[in-house]
This record gives structure tokens, C-alpha cells and sequence, in this order.
């Protein structure tokens, strides 16, 4: 009785292994590997932050503190905010950042729209040339933007728009970069999507609008980040084109730091906070679609 009980029936089906199809262990990661990974994570950490860091303990330090100890001391001793005060003392840097502010929101707004109407016509669009034109977008990316300065530069001067936040804005209002980006976030969106929105009536500016941008928003936080940081760090091209120094973006004005307080490291520090501090604010604000927007365009839908 108990060989007939535990015996299984002519036609019932085998117990579970993994062998047969249940569901498979799950291998645990050895410990030692875990906090090898861990502590590498740790040390590409501070590589990364440590110099900004010892700008901002920097920053914070007064006249009677030595900020070259060894090993470096990133808490002050007594804090204070009188560096960026003496910033604002020495060059007008609230009218370098309003001018910095013109031009990385016109950038922003430039490539945001401009991207994603060439990207969504290189996805969407059927035309004669549409493949040449993506080789274009790609092969401008292998051109450095020193090769293009001087004509540019002639470009502006040919135009009348020297010394002015316009010449500064228009090299970089489309960035092929970004075109591609968008180019490939649209191509993601199922097709089925847009045939159906075609059944109902609806033409290209609506499907635009109102079926492909809403579905690439991670993506166009993406450009915008991007954008705001070429134009915000941007220091070349405004050296060059701006002689007035009333339109000076803020990295240009903040070169005058370096002349005047050549020996006070304090002074440069608060000014570089003060460049970094608008570029941690808007990726703060922006990270959850920063993160979403990464991933879109990896996988075809």
C-alpha cells in the first residue's frame, strides 16, 4: 500500500524541479564581491566630487584659515559668506548670470522644438532625401566645433550679430545630437499608435503634438538638460564673439576672478559655486525625467 500510494499515477504529471521546467534557485553574489563593487562605486564617487567638494569647504573659509592642509580639511573651521560677497564686489556677477540665464533658456527652447521637429520628421516623415540627411546629422557630430569657429565667426560678423547674445544662442540653437536623440525616442513609439490616429483623421501636426511628444517626455528632458549645460559651460565661443563687457555670459565675466584675486583661491571658489550651483538646481528638478528619458529609444515598441 505505502509503494502503490507513493507511487505516481499511469498519467499524472512530474513533481517540479528545475530540471523539468519549475522555477530555477536564484544564485546569491558572494559577499566579497558585492563589496568589491561597492567600494569601487565609492572611489568613482569621490574622484568625481572630491574636487567640487574642496571648492565648496573652499568657499566657505575665511582669510585666517589655511585651505592647502594636508590632509585637506573640508569642513571650515568658522563658515562664512563673506567670498561671495567680495565676488559681488568685484564684477557685476548678477548681470553676468542674467545674461548666462538668456542664453541657456533661448537654447533650451531652440533645441527642445527644433529637435523634435527634425527628429520626428527623420522617424515619421517619408521624403525624398530622408536617409542622406540623418547621414548629414550624423557625420556633423565628427566635425569638432573648433573646424567650424572661424566660419562661424565670419558667419556673425556678415550678420552684424557681433557682440550680442543672439551670435552667442544661434551657433548651437540645434545640436545634431540632439536631433538623433529624438530621432530615435520617436522611432520607438509603436507605428500601430499613429496608424490608428490617421483612421481617426487626425493629419501630421496632430500626431505630432498631441501622440508623439506626450510619449518622449523623458527624452526631451534629456535635450533640455543637455542644452542648458552647453550653454551654461560654454566659454569659447562667447569669448570670442562678445567684446562688450556688459553682454558677458557668466563664465567669461568669471575669468576677471582669476586677474584680480590671482592668490585668494577663496574667491575663485565661491565664483565657481556660483556658476555650478543653477546646473545642480535644474537636474535636481529634472532627474526622475532625466532618468525615464535615458531609457527611451533602446527598444523598439
Amino acid at each position: 500500500m505505502a509503494a502503490a500510494t507513493h507511487a505516481a499515477a499511469p498519467g499524472a504529471p512530474a513533481p517540479a524541479t528545475p530540471a523539468s521546467g519549475g522555477r530555477p534557485r536564484r544564485t546569491r553574489t558572494p559577499r566579497w564581491r558585492t563589496a568589491l563593487r561597492y567600494a569601487a562605486l565609492v572611489v568613482v564617487l569621490l574622484i568625481m566630487i572630491g574636487p567640487f567638494l574642496w571648492q565648496l569647504s573652499t568657499s566657505f573659509k575665511g582669510t585666517t584659515e589655511d585651505i592647502y592642509t594636508s590632509p585637506p580639511r573640508l569642513l571650515p573651521a568658522h563658515p562664512t559668506f563673506a567670498n561671495y560677497g567680495h565676488v559681488a564686489d568685484t564684477i557685476p556677477v548678477w548681470d553676468f548670470v542674467l545674461n548666462s540665464v538668456k542664453v541657456a533658456v533661448s537654447n533650451v527652447a531652440t533645441n527642445v522644438v527644433g529637435a523634435a521637429m527634425a527628429g520626428y520628421a527623420l522617424a515619421r516623415l517619408r521624403f525624398r532625401g530622408r536617409g542622406a540627411a540623418g547621414i548629414v546629422f550624423v557625420l556633423a557630430l565628427l566635425v569638432p566645433m573648433e573646424a567650424t569657429m572661424l566660419a562661424q565667426f565670419a558667419t556673425m560678423r556678415s550678420l552684424e550679430l557681433n557682440n550680442t547674445l543672439v551670435a552667442v544662442v544661434l551657433p548651437g540653437c540645434i545640436g545634431a545630437m540632439n536631433v538623433l536623440l529624438m530621432r530615435n525616442a520617436f522611432g520607438a513609439i509603436p507605428y500601430e499608435i499613429e496608424e490608428a490616429a490617421v483612421v481617426d483623421g487626425a493629419n501630421v501636426w496632430q500626431r505630432f503634438t498631441r501622440i508623439a511628444l506626450p510619449a518622449v517626455k523623458g527624452t526631451l528632458a534629456v535635450v533640455a538638460i543637455f542644452s542648458f549645460m552647453g550653454a551654461w559651460d560654454d566659454f569659447l565661443w562667447p569669448l570670442i564673439v562678445l567684446s562688450d563687457s556688459d553682454h558677458f555670459t557668466l563664465t567669461v565675466g568669471l575669468n576677471f576672478l582669476h586677474g584680480t584675486f590671482s592668490n585668494d583661491q577663496r574667491v575663485v571658489a565661491a565664483g565657481t559655486i556660483i556658476a555650478v550651483a543653477p546646473l545642480i538646481v535644474m537636474f535636481a528638478c529634472l532627474q526622475r525625467f532625466f532618468f525615464r528619458g535615458v531609457g527611451e529609444g533602446a527598444v523598439k515598441g
